[in-house]
């Protein structure tokens, strides 16, 4: 490959003359094409919104590019207008790790995640409502009087002041996440504290394991004054950054306390504005995560009695 040719090729891009780069380019036999000369292809087909057969020739040098931001960058954006944003996103991600703070990389990567995001909440809707059927039985009417525990200790670090709906949209903003309906419905009937019901039992495979159940100190209220409230002094925001969690969801239960593991919200199958499921993240085991429910209900209805073997 001369320099000369490299130069024109510049040329050509400043001039957004993309057919004549490709047409040069495509001249040249693949096996003689080296790295420079594939990139200089690529982000001339990207330029002519040919977004397939610029991935196709990206994915040809990716042994090469696997350390270069730019060709993460590509990469990224031949998915993200192909529609495939959950690559966009982690190929962005790879961009930004190599090249820290590029306002480009920054801006598709925020845009690949919402995307994504949304992506995934339609695709959750559609499957949720598909599983609909007339003969479900609805589950029974939540017993808030009898669900929490009267004088439990560390009760009022807990329990958070009465809700309003301005609370839980400041919170929500807060958090960057929707709060489930079932949650927020629970808590308008006392806002946080500790259950009578402290033991979830876990599944076959968490068992197998070594471990068939965690125990929770106590359910985090919509809130900023208590202590433990999702907006708090140890609400779900301070603990992620403390112990380093993942940013996937809103911390709702200590489990048993946060320098142990935590019992989270997890967006990531529905998106930020979806119904998340609910995991345990064992911070003594490496933050491994485990799935516990399909929703915020099922996990509070799956509690028993710590005393149950």
């Amino acid at each position: 490959m001369s320099e000369q040719l490299v130069e024109q090729l510049e040329l050509w891009h400043e001039e957004d003359e993309f057919e004549e780069i490709v047409d040069a380019v495509m001249e040249i036999s693949e096996e003689d094409r080296d790295y420079v000369l594939v990139s200089h292809l690529g982000r001339a087909l990207l330029n002519l919104e040919r977004y397939e057969d610029a991935l196709e020739q990206l994915m040809s040098v990716e042994e090469e590019g696997g350390e270069d931001p730019l060709w993460h960058y590509r990469t990224g954006f031949s998915y993200y207008y192909l529609k495939q944003y959950d690559k966009a996103v982690v190929a962005f991600e790879n961009a930004d790790r190599l090249d820290p703070e590029d306002e480009d990389t920054l801006e598709f990567l925020a845009l690949s995640r919402r995307k994504a995001a949304k992506k995934a909440a339609r695709a959750a809707a559609a499957e949720a409502s598909s599983k609909k059927t007339s003969g479900t039985r609805p589950l029974p009417k939540f017993d808030g009087a009898n669900f929490w525990a009267d004088s439990a200790e560390g009760q009022e670090d807990y329990v958070s002041e009465p809700l309003t709906d301005e609370l839980v949209e400041s919170v929500q903003e807060q958090l960057v996440f929707k709060l489930p309906d079932f949650y927020i419905a629970m808590t308008k009937q006392q806002n946080g504290g500790v259950p009578r019901n402290t033991k979830y039992p876990l599944g076959n495979q968490a068992a197998e394991a070594g471990k068939d159940h965690i125990v929770i100190s106590g359910i985090r209220g919509i809130g900023r004054e208590a202590k433990y409230s999702l907006c708090g002094e140890q609400g779900s925001l301070a603990v992620i950054d403390e112990w380093n969690y993942p940013e996937f969801g809103v911390v709702i239960c200590d489990a048993p306390s946060a320098d142990q593991g935590v019992v989270m919200l997890d967006y990531r199958p529905a998106g930020n504005d979806g119904e998340p499921e609910v995991v345990y993240v064992d911070l003594a085991n490496s933050r491994k995560v485990t799935y516990l429910a399909k929703n915020m209900e099922s996990f509070i209805r799956g509690l028993v009695s710590a005393e149950l073997a």
